[in-house]
């Protein structure tokens, strides 16, 4: 497999559309929990019926077109190799939680990958789409009429007191999680965020790593999102979170400016530093690389850096993780070989960059 049909399978096709704001704000999500009337939840749901309600999802949703979406295709996880599994969970397609434990799972996709819904998660749905940028109010749009679509066709567990009832309490209502991934290195830098974040938690949300809840935020890299679902109408959720990240928007472009005030030569040497490392190294970490990546993505939205796609932290902070290495390599890696890989990989990645813009 060439590199370049290798990048462009693992980049979701809808994130190489643009969005607002997107030097700082990486995509916007909205996540809808739902479960069936009929059927036990999947924590106390047995195999045959975890089956019945994948079953009942197939020949509901997949019979009829959606205009909107585009054909959806059903990806069942007992059929998937564990690193195939990965892979999806590096794209953000399926959570860590359907890959790790749910042999009854299964995933709907369209065809961009900007819908995904997850069966037998720790719901019977989890209703997720994706954009670019910072598009909160276009992703609950599109989540809404998504979300419609499917009530025509399956009967949703409701309560007119308590809303949607999920298996966790901290999902009834709405069930709606709003969530937006934003690269906030200069904050980071400037020792900024240890302040921020503890008054965003103060204001009922929540700030998580790249793959959610327990993971780190690598790369400077921060998932934003609504702690509380019920209470509130999802034009509010989304409305509270749209505003705290607005605040942080311009306090990053603030701290980015800063930066190239006071400290200009200190960053140059920094990006340029990042760049040639991880245009020459033979070996690097997982940590490492992403650090890098940070560097140069920043370089290139401050405009120490030219003739680099912008595009490159969202492309390379995928292709270098274990699964997509392991994936390409069509083996499994020691992890020596995939710190031996993923320098190649950047390498060529740059390399092949620099070919296009000469």
């Amino acid at each position: 497999m060439s590199l370049q049909k290798f990048i462009s399978e693992a980049i979701s096709p809808w994130m190489k559309k643009d969005g607002a704001d997107s030097d700082i704000v990486l995509s916007s999500r909205i996540r809808l929990a739902r479960n069936l009337k009929e059927y036990k939840f999947p924590l106390l749901a047995t195999m045959e019926e975890s089956s019945a309600v994948v079953k009942q999802v197939k020949e509901s949703l997949l019979t009829d077109d959606n205009q909107e979406t585009g054909p959806l295709e059903l990806v069942l996880m007992e059929d998937l190799k564990a690193n195939e599994k990965r892979v999806l969970v590096e794209k953000h397609l399926i959570s860590p939680n359907l890959a790790e434990q749910s042999k009854h799972g299964a995933v709907i996709l369209s065809e961009d990958e900007s819908v995904s819904i997850m069966i037998n998660e720790e719901d019977h749905l989890r209703i997720q789409c994706l954009f670019p940028g910072f598009q909160l109010t276009k992703g609950l749009e599109a989540a809404s009429r998504l979300d419609d679509w499917i009530e025509e066709r399956v009967t949703y567990a409701f309560d007119e007191k308590r809303g949607y009832l999920t298996s966790c309490p901290t999902n009834v209502g709405t069930g709606l999680r709003a969530s937006v991934m934003m690269h906030l290195p200069a904050l980071a830098m400037t020792r900024q965020l240890n302040k921020i974040l503890p008054a965003i938690n103060q204001l009922g949300l929540v700030v998580r790593g790249i793959y959610g809840e327990g993971s780190e935020a690598l790369g400077n890299l921060f998932q934003v999102s609504n702690q509380l679902t019920l209470g509130k109408s999802e034009q509010d959720i989304v409305e509270d979170l749209r505003d705290v990240v607005m605040q942080l928007i311009q306090q990053e472009r603030a701290a980015r400016e800063v930066l190239m005030q006071s400290s200009k030569l200190q960053l140059e040497d920094r990006v340029y530093r990042s760049y040639g490392i991880l245009s020459y190294s033979r070996v690097i970490e997982s940590k490492e690389a992403t650090q890098r990546l940070s560097d140069v993505r920043l370089g290139i939205d401050v405009g120490l850096l030219e003739n680099v796609s912008a595009n490159i932290l969202n492309e390379l902070m995928i292709l270098t993780q274990p699964g997509f290495l392991q994936q390409y390599a069509g083996e499994v890696l020691s992890p020596d070989l995939r710190d031996e890989r993923r320098a190649t990989l950047i390498r060529e990645r740059l390399k092949l960059e620099n070919d296009t813009n000469e």
